[in-house]
């Protein structure tokens, strides 16, 4: 490049760089909420120190229960599809960044031309040539350094994303897992019912043999027996489907997908106690709240984008250099004849019939959008928290309860199996004494079934685990 274009260049870019300088980075976001001190349903607790457990599951002390989820977080296709998602932000945020840049184009061309004179004769000409040329669009009022800010935003955005799928997922395992644990134990409370009914169904046989009981106390024994065997039927195939829901959630073929019998007890399997960090802890921990405000940094990056376009003076820089030669292929360059040019372009919309003004309206439309689900994740967020707290204390006491209430329809039962041997009760009191024992012991097993929900929903609802720090 000749001495005059370097010269004029450089001073481009120094200009350049000054202008761009003056940029105003995005303003930090609030959404407006005036956050509670305390949560309502933890009032109660003392206030502790608490940090962010990454791998909360651990605290159920179920190596089967890690394994799935691992299998989940490396097979899943929902979780790839959202990894996928973050590659192309990060995509985006390097394709916007090169306009930063200069863009330096080389071009290179060679041509043999044949003419015919008036005598007949033919004349040939070969020429070949080699350039150079640099262009940059002078970011003058900063728009690409914010578009590009932008992007980032967005990406930022998109990571959360991940996050709180991989959150779900996580979760979303847990409690497949333990409804697989929970039908299997309604299933074996089932068929311990149905050993029950037919041995009293023995016992009221013999009694109609020795004439101390009617053929209709027979007949509404084996009916609770056949009661028995039908609840089963039900109970099996919502087992399997809930194995099938859990292959899916691993990413496997649900078909060939089997879990040891042996694998947990789901009266033993751990249900951790956590602790709750305060609500502004919390939000800044949540993964859908961190998205939530970077897409709002994005929308504020988007007016920035629109109201500059409404700014005069937009330029654009090219320069280049050519070596030219009349022989053809570029062999022959040795000797060749050299060319450049610096040129400084300007460009100032005149009349656009009102489209900047109405991309301005637009932008600032939905970031007055964005700020609105800002403000929903968030509010959204304090309200499951709460609710969670609340579940995990009432199904903890319930489950308490409910195991009171076992405790008294096995005595019950026993005490009117024993009256019944000796004459001093109906079958009445015996069937009703059954059927109390059953739904009892069916009932427990929901009960703590609903206890692992509440637990998962509160580890959702505060952005994953905590634990209590030094």
């Amino acid at each position: 490049m000749p001495p005059m274009s370097t010269r004029l260049f450089a001073a481009a870019t120094m200009t350049v760089l000054v202008l761009t300088a003056c940029a105003t980075p995005p303003q930090p976001v609030t959404s407006g909420v005036a956050l509670p001190a305390s949560w309502n349903e933890a009032a109660a607790l003392t206030p502790v120190v608490v940090q962010q457990e990454t791998d909360w599951w651990r605290r159920f002390d179920s190596p089967t229960l890690e394994a799935l989820i691992a299998a989940a977080l490396a097979g899943n296709p929902d979780l790839a599809i959202a990894h996928e998602r973050v590659a192309q932000a990060e995509l985006a945020v390097r394709s916007s960044a090169a306009s930063l840049f200069p863009g330096v184009d080389l071009t290179a061309s060679t041509a043999a031309r044949a003419s015919e004179g008036g005598d007949s004769s033919t004349e040939r000409s070969r020429s070949s040539t080699l350039g150079l040329g640099i262009r940059y669009e002078i970011d003058i009022w900063g728009s690409n350094l914010t578009r590009t800010r932008g992007s980032q935003a967005q990406l930022n955005a998109t990571r959360h994303d991940y996050e709180a799928a991989r959150l779900s997922l996580a979760a979303g395992v847990a409690n497949a897992y333990t409804q697989v644990l929970a039908q299997r134990a309604r299933i074996a409370i089932a068929r311990d019912n149905l050993a029950v009914a037919e041995r009293l169904a023995a016992v009221v046989a013999a009694r109609h043999r020795h004439g101390a009981a009617s053929a209709l106390d027979v007949s509404r024994q084996r009916a609770t027996v056949l009661t028995q065997r039908e609840r089963l039927l039900p109970l099996e195939v919502q087992a399997r489907q809930n194995l099938r829901a859990l292959a899916l959630l691993t990413g496997r073929v649900p078909q060939d997908f089997h879990l040891d019998d042996s694998a947990d007890s789901f009266a033993r399997i751990a249900i951790p106690q956590l602790d709750a960090p305060l609500p502004g802890t919390v939000l800044a921990r949540r993964p859908d709240i961190g998205a939530a405000e970077a897409r709002l940094i994005a929308a504020d990056a988007d007016i920035a984008v629109a109201r500059a376009a409404l700014f005069p003076l937009k330029l654009s820089l090219d320069t280049g250099t050519a070596l030219a030669s009349d022989r053809l292929a570029f062999a022959s360059l040795g000797d060749p004849a050299t060319t450049a040019g610096l040129s400084l372009s300007l460009l100032q919309a005149v009349f656009d019939g009102g489209r900047l003004q109405s991309e301005i309206a637009s932008s600032e439309s939905r970031r007055r959008q964005t700020l609105e689900l800002y403000r929903k994740a968030i509010l959204e967020a304090l309200k499951e928290a709460d609710d969670a707290l609340a579940a995990v204390a009432r199904n903890q006491t319930q489950e308490q309860l409910q195991l009171q209430i076992r405790f008294e329809a096995e005595r019950a039962l026993r005490l009117s199996e024993l009256r019944y041997r000796e004459g001093r009760d109906s079958l009445d009191e015996l069937l009703d004494a059954q059927r109390s024992l059953f739904s009892v012991q069916d009932q427990l097993v929901q009960q703590r079934l609903a206890r692992f929900t509440a637990t998962l929903d509160l580890y959702k609802a505060l952005g994953g685990g905590w634990a209590r720090g030094g």
